[in-house]
């Protein structure tokens, strides 16, 4: 699939998390939006905004991450599962034990 307008995460849950962001002003910005530029250009994305699933396992130290914006599990949201089929990857099949 080649995309050329890639989103990043806080552009397709529009949370407001983002570096000078509405909710960021108030709660502190989101750890993907102010994420270092070590990710920049993952997926085609600015900063961690197309890895944050990576970015927010590293930052919670488990497998059982989720999103600040959505508060699901990573590989039941909606823009992990885009960036996946923008990516061309496989889908993640999970058992109960692993999510």
């Amino acid at each position: 699939m080649t995309v050329k307008n890639k989103l990043n995460c806080w552009e397709f849950t529009n949370c407001g998390m983002e570096p000078d962001g509405i909710f960021a002003q108030i709660h502190g910005p989101c750890p993907v939006a102010s994420a270092s530029m070590k990710y920049d250009g993952v997926n085609g994305g600015r900063g961690g905004g197309r890895i944050c699933w990576e970015i927010m396992r590293n930052n919670a130290g488990s497998i059982r991450h989720e999103c600040r914006f959505n508060r699901m599990p990573c590989r039941k949201c909606k823009f992990f599962m885009r960036v996946m089929a923008e990516e061309s990857v496989p889908a993640v099949v999970e058992t109960e034990a692993a999510v």
